[in-house]
């Protein structure tokens, strides 16, 4: 019987330590969680810069439900697209230094919207293999030729781009990739597009708003122009601090991803109470060095203060701060330790990452202070290593 079935795979995941549990927060998002009474710190959000509640955001969406009122009715090209996300769109394209945006619901949506609008079977996708599980959809989606090259290995990509014989040929990359926090070469991975005549697709969910001059993002922290091959795909529901994604290239990229991208045709706009809320969290975002600041120095101290224990970091320059544990239930079994402490952790297994690289992922937010992250780093000290 099925049911039986889902049973015992339900069973496997908790025997081999990767069935995943719900945990509702009693407040909002926030460096402090209050979940069943207790309060704890939480180094789980994306909410790099502390946003999420800032006052400015919260009278913003105010502000934009009493004037625009809270749905959109329809999808954009019906009659769902008001002025809000119009003005959005655009202060989005001339932030990021390009000619045009296209807003989408979730980053997710944006990926399963782009790849497919832009290759088919005939075509190939040249895909770093630690790419977030929504661009590996969205190549599933496209049903072109998915070839995966080893993690920011430009020779092997070179080497594949070279063999092709593909119609079309498309680069898929994160910018920062979420489980390691690390960063893509993306000045080399766009000379190899202009050199193989490909599209260069970034995936900048967690470098918006957190690097480049001014939170610009990842291509103005590698000081990168806005090539034509290039389309930025960002999502505003980590540094910016509500919800959604964007979509900023080529003016007709751009036009042609609004008459094929599926997942921006055939769903309902998003409330324009949060269009307003995130023109608001734009010029938050300019004006933010102190923030970002903040959240170096807090990446700093976190590294320093695990340098020569036990704990293997990454080597991430960014507020995804991973420590590699290997086995699953021994990952579970920390983030459980530290979740006693009081400090909320979470313990990433496969297939999220790869299998034998179970991990905490420590995220770190503008929001948290020196001391929260001094506790975190105390007690990572004084726990077993197993």
């Amino acid at each position: 019987m099925i049911w039986d079935e889902l049973e015992q795979e339900l069973e496997r995941l908790q025997r081999d330590g990767l069935q995943r549990r719900q945990r509702t927060l009693e407040g909002p998002c926030g460096p402090l969680a209050k979940i069943d009474g207790r309060t704890l710190v939480s180094f789980c959000s994306n909410d790099y810069l502390g946003l999420s509640t800032h006052p400015a955001l919260v009278e913003a969406a105010c502000a934009g439900a009493r004037a625009w009122g809270v749905g959109s009715g329809a999808s954009h090209l019906v009659s769902g697209h008001l002025t809000p996300h119009a003005e959005l769109e655009r202060k989005l394209a001339d932030f990021i230094g390009f000619p045009r945006a296209l807003l989408f619901s979730t980053g997710y949506m944006a990926n399963l919207g782009i790849v497919p609008a832009l290759l088919g079977r005939a075509d190939a996708v040249f895909a770093d293999r630690l790419n977030h599980a929504s661009l590996i959809d969205a190549v599933r989606l496209a049903r072109a030729d998915h070839q995966r090259y080893p993690h920011c290995d430009l020779a092997e990509l070179e080497r594949l781009l070279a063999n092709s014989q593909a119609r079309r040929k498309l680069i898929l990359t994160d910018a920062v990739f979420s489980m390691d926090g690390d960063l893509a070469p993306l000045p080399g991975l766009l000379a190899l597009a202009e050199r193989y005549d490909a599209w260069l697709v970034v995936d900048d969910a967690h470098g918006f708003g957190v690097l480049g001059r001014n939170g610009r993002g990842s291509l103005a922290h590698f000081a990168l122009p806005a090539a034509r091959r290039l389309l930025y795909m960002g999502t505003l529901g980590k540094a910016a601090g509500a919800a959604g994604a964007f979509v900023a290239g080529d003016e007709r990229v751009i036009a042609w991803l609004m008459q094929r991208a599926r997942t921006y045709i055939f769903t309902t706009a998003a409330s324009p109470l949060l269009a307003v809320a995130l023109s608001a969290s734009l010029d938050l975002i300019a004006d933010g060095d102190a923030r970002r600041e903040h959240l170096w120095r807090l990446t700093a101290q976190l590294r320093d203060g695990l340098a020569g224990t036990r704990w293997r970091l990454l080597p991430s320059t960014t507020a995804i701060q991973p420590v590699i544990i290997g086995d699953n239930q021994t990952a579970v079994m920390l983030a459980d330790a530290l979740y006693e402490r009081g400090l909320w952790v979470p313990a990433i297994r496969p297939p999220t990452v790869p299998a034998g690289t179970a991990r905490l992922r420590i995220s770190l937010s503008a929001a948290h202070s020196s001391e929260q992250v001094g506790l975190l780093v105390d007690s990572l000290r004084e726990l077993p290593c197993a």
